[in-house]
């Protein structure tokens, strides 16, 4: 089965890769190719760090993505030197003097846009390399699979200037769980790539030399499983996480799975492993 890559350079550099049917950003690059999008946060200069245009541009993209039919899973990637080092300086400078109504404003705009990566229909992986700082940590906790360099440094470093991790606290805390939760927020103390994927911040630790491959490993797997399944399984984790095993959840499971199974996807999937060949949806070979 072909590979989409995924490069370091993004997407780009690979000739099926093209510039999908969006807006022009001006602080993320999108490209698509074989059933791939690779979102790039591209501001280098300043690793990456979230401004309200950012935001919103993230934001349109996701939704657009989540949309298209050609796609089938969404990286996210960063340019430069790190992954994403959480808010803009500048940004931060311009919120200092925003009044509580506009702050408001500024941080439902945030959560909105972590709202929508967390509940994309499709698969998302977190390519991770570098810094990876406050909101940084917010996008990692919200894609489903995440994977680093084992240099990659990480913060919840909100605490240390006077501030908290609000609008990315119920991912990391899902994440991380509550009680590291407590100190990383408390101590705002930066911690390593090791101890990211020990408390499950990170699913996968690879040298630079092997991210991307690590990562076409991963949506290859992905790519063989049914993009319809692959949504019902997300919005079946959302359902049953945390919640006590009891009379409604059992029927709902069962409602979840009778309505999967009585599907077009559903019957293709089953007659295909029946009949020894691949389902509908799998990518031929080039």
């Amino acid at each position: 089965m072909a590979k989409a890559r995924v490069s370091s350079k993004t997407a780009s550099r690979k000739s099926t890769a093209k510039p999908a049917a969006a807006p022009k950003y001006t602080t993320i690059a999108v490209a698509v190719g074989a059933g791939i999008a690779v979102v790039t946060l591209n501001r280098p200069e300043v690793h990456n760090a979230f401004n309200e245009t950012l935001i919103a541009e993230l934001s349109s993209a996701l939704h657009r993505l989540g949309v298209d039919t050609a796609v089938r899973a969404v990286v996210l990637i960063g340019a430069g030197a790190s992954f994403c080092a959480g808010a803009d300086l500048n940004w931060m400078k311009k919120m200092a003097g925003f009044s509580r109504t506009q702050n408001l404003a500024d941080a439902k705009a945030l959560a909105a846009m972590l709202t929508t990566l967390n509940e994309l229909p499709k698969p998302t992986i977190a390519r991770v390399h570098g810094a990876a700082f406050g909101g940084g940590i917010g996008l990692i906790a919200c894609c489903d699979i995440a994977i680093g360099t084992p240099d990659a440094v990480f913060a919840l470093s909100e605490a240390r200037l006077g501030l908290i991790p609000a609008t990315i606290s119920p991912y990391v805390v899902e994440a991380i769980g509550a009680r590291a939760a407590r100190r990383l927020f408390l101590t705002a103390e930066r911690f390593t790539a090791a101890e990211a994927f020990r408390l499950g911040l990170l699913h996968d630790l690879a040298v630079p030399a092997e991210l991307d491959e690590r990562i076409d490993d991963v949506l290859g797997l992905l790519l063989k499983a049914g993009p319809t399944a692959q949504s019902e399984c997300k919005a079946l984790l959302r359902a049953v996480a945390y919640r006590p095993i009891e009379a409604t959840l059992i029927a709902d499971t069962a409602e979840r799975i009778a309505t999967v199974r009585a599907s077009a996807e559903g019957k293709e999937g089953v007659a295909a492993f029946l009949a020894k060949r691949s389902a509908a949806w799998v990518p031929r070979d080039e």
